[in-house]
């Protein structure tokens, strides 16, 4: 019974997913424009792609994003967590504090993170009416930190859920391992990272796998913050695929652009699958 119930589940998967995939993969071989058609082209489309300026700057941009974004939304959510695990007073209070930014859309703190980084009436202004007139916070302008001013948000947004990811991991933590570190003598970052970081390698994996999916997907902050700008300087592949196929009507490159952003993901996820599953069967 369990089996069949699972085949809507499989079959879902099988059409929708994979069949899109695959769909997809095989028109981006086509000079698809409005409408997808069967006029194949060969690898002229992914051609285009790399010689396009915009569609390298969105690579670079997602690069930098990726990289900070992950690094510090694992270190601010694990703090956060190792934080609240010290019993503080108002600890529940303190959460849906962190936590409560992940419950807004990328729409609404795209716009929020535009309003706080305006020069007018933002940190710069509030700033600069205090006195210091010289103070200069203008990320948003300047195409060589925009992609900062998106981090600010993103890691605004995203840290909360890290952190509660991170707290269930650490309250999973025995006791006895604590009071035996004390006994022993061992420093609180040293238990830390010699004991409780090591037994939380699942918790930390599926952070990880979060926190990519959501480096991946990047878009409506994009659009709700800078839409692309200053110039180009903000582009990410999820924006130059939705402007390629709707705004500028090409299917088949919109589709070569996807395609390129299915293959980095399973460049990066066959490696870790293989290391991750070859290690569970040599144990």
């Amino acid at each position: 019974m369990p089996k069949i119930a699972l085949i809507p589940m499989i079959a879902t998967a099988l059409v929708v997913f994979l069949g899109g995939t695959l769909w997809t993969v095989v028109y981006s071989f086509t000079s698809s424009g409005l409408l997808p058609r069967r006029n194949w082209v060969g690898l002229d489309q992914y051609e285009r792609l790399w010689s396009s300026a915009k569609w390298i700057v969105s690579i670079q941009n997602l690069a930098l994003y990726g990289i900070f974004s992950l690094v510090f939304t694992l270190v601010i959510g694990f703090t956060l967590a190792a934080l609240l695990d010290r019993k503080i007073r108002f600890e529940d209070t303190f959460r849906t504090i962190f936590l409560y930014p992940f419950a807004l859309s990328f729409i609404v703190t795209g716009l929020v993170w535009q309003w706080i980084l305006n020069p007018d009436f933002g940190v710069q202004g509030v700033v600069r009416s205090m006195g210091w007139e010289s103070f200069t916070f203008n990320p948003l302008n300047d195409p060589d930190i925009v992609m900062f001013g998106l981090l600010i948000a993103g890691l605004w947004q995203g840290t909360g859920l890290i952190m509660c990811i991170m707290l269930a991991g650490l309250r999973g933590i025995d006791e006895d391992i604590w009071k035996a570190s004390r006994v022993d003598g061992i420093p609180t970052w040293k238990t830390y990272v010699r004991i409780i970081i090591p037994m939380m390698r699942p918790v930390f994996v599926t952070a990880v796998v979060l926190i990519a999916s959501g480096i991946i997907k990047l878009y409506d902050l994009v659009v709700a913050q800078t839409s692309g700008g200053p110039g180009i300087s903000s582009e990410v592949p999820a924006k130059y695929v939705m402007q390629t196929m709707f705004g500028g009507q090409n299917l088949g490159q919109g589709f070569a652009a996807s395609t390129m952003m299915l293959l980095s993901v399973v460049i990066i996820l066959v490696p870790w699958a293989y290391l991750e599953f070859g290690r569970r069967k040599r144990g």
